[in-house]
Parts: structure tokens; sequence; C-alpha cells
């Protein structure tokens, strides 16, 4: 069986990237909805039908054991009702005391991260801010933490066309309200924001510590499949990466061939 990584679009490529590197020897598959990426505008209900249409996929179709949901969105709207809902139905427990098939969001492990600060800034889709999920999940674990939010809609569409030239002033505009609380860290609450890491550690400064997913999810995975040795017995270990996309850009075979070798192609699929 498979690990398999779900995402909106190329943004979860950056984590599908890091945690093949923290963890090589296992086989992956990467899903990402090129063809409908964003999720951020979306409504509750269109982002769950997605997401369950990805999930299913991977577990249906290319035997995954685990799916990772490596995008913030689908994380705070769709996630808890796929545990919820989507598993039991589909993939019931037959009086076994572990679950057959397992979800995991990116967004918990970065509000954990979090919670280490006495004040943090967090930009994010439209959907993930307006959720307000990143701040319960935070308060739950530091309830004095000060938080200050803010949308930035428009970087997923030019990280998703590789323009980091053009998103400089958006960076700006979106930084600005929340570098004036004077933050102690910044989290990139999408993971198509670690593509402006550079960009964006030029406009806050050194002082004030970036809270990539990048750099988090695959260490609180190792850890996680450390305390959960059930899931890693199923998992095949030919160390083989996929990568399924809804629509092949130009951008998608960049990164692909980038990342993961000029070997790996990004194969077209239909949810």
């Amino acid at each position: 069986m498979k690990i398999g990584i779900f995402d909106s679009g190329v943004g979860g490529l950056l984590i599908a990237k890091t945690i093949r590197r923290a963890m090589p020897k296992y086989d992956y598959v990467y899903l990402g909805d090129t063809k409908r990426v964003p999720y951020g505008n979306r409504s509750h209900e269109t982002v769950y039908e997605f997401t369950k249409e990805g999930v299913d996929y991977l577990f249906k179709k290319e035997n995954c054991a685990i799916v990772i949901i490596a995008c913030n969105t689908a994380s705070a709207r769709a996630l808890r009702e796929i545990q919820q809902k989507y598993l039991p139905n589909n993939f019931p427990r037959q009086g076994r005391d572990e679950p057959d098939r397992n979800v995991l969001g990116v967004l918990i492990p970065t509000a954990e991260e979090c919670a280490k600060y006495k004040k943090v800034g967090i930009i994010g889709t439209t959907g993930t801010i307006l959720s307000n999920t990143f701040s319960v999940e935070i308060k739950k674990l530091n309830s004095k933490i000060k938080i200050s939010q803010n949308s930035a809609p428009i970087l997923v569409p030019l990280a998703e066309e590789g323009e980091k030239l053009l998103a400089k002033p958006f960076l700006v505009k979106y930084l600005k309200p929340l570098l004036a609380q004077k933050p102690d860290a910044i989290a990139l609450g999408c993971t198509h924001y670690p593509f402006f890491k550079s960009e964006i550690r030029k406009i806050v400064g050194k002082k004030v510590k970036i809270i990539s997913q990048d750099e988090i999810v695959p260490k609180k995975l190792k850890e996680y499949f450390e305390r959960h040795p059930e899931i890693t017995k199923k998992l095949a270990k030919n160390k083989m990466a996929r990568i399924l996309v809804t629509d092949i850009t130009k951008n998608v075979e960049k990164l692909t061939s980038q990342w993961f070798g000029r070997d790996v192609r990004p194969e077209l699929v239909k949810l």
C-alpha cells in the first residue's frame, strides 16, 4: 500500500517532496486537482465534495493506506467530515481498534507550531481564514496567544503559474497588517505559500520566525508513524513516486521534473 498526498493544485508538491525526502523508502502517490484550483474561494460543500473525490480516488484506485490532505482549505473545511463520515461509511473498522484507512491534514501540525509563540500572524486563502480554524485550534493549545490573520487570495494562482516576481507587491500588501501587530512568527497557512518563502523572508525580516508547512509536516508525519506502526506495516517500500493531476500545466511538468527527477512524469486522471 502507498502514502497518498492530496492537494487542490501544485502547492502540495512541495509537501510531497519534503515528506519523501524525510522518508524515502515508502511508495507515494500525489494527486493535485489542478483543473479546479483554487479551493480557497469555494463553498464549504464544494470543498468537501472535491476533497472527498480526491481521497476516494487515492484509497480505491491507488490502494493508499493513508492520505495526507496537503491543502489548508480542505483541512479546515473538509477533514473532520472526511474522518467522521466518509471513512466510517467506506472503510468500517470491523471490530478492530485501528481504522482500516487514515486521513490527516496539515493544519493541526501548523497550529501546534504556532502555539509556541506569544504573538503570531497567519496568511491563508479566503476559505481558510473565514473558517477561523487556525485560531480555534491554536487557542486550544495556548489560550493567551495573540493571533492576527489575513487572507491572501491572489497567491495561489500566482504560485500555480510560478510567478514570484508578480507576487511581490501582493505579499507586501497581505503581510503589512500582520507585521503592524509586531508578531513573533508568521505562519504560511497554505501549502502554495512556501513558493514565496525567500520573498516573504525579505519582507518580514530576520527577527520574525516563518512557520512553513514544508518544514513542519514531514517531521510530524514521521512522529505519527512512530506512534502507529500498524500503518507502516502496510506500506510498500519500493521508493516509488507517482504524480497525478486533473490538468497538466507547464508549471506541473516543471516542478515534477525539478523535484522528483526526469523519470517521474505527471499523469492525467479524471475525478
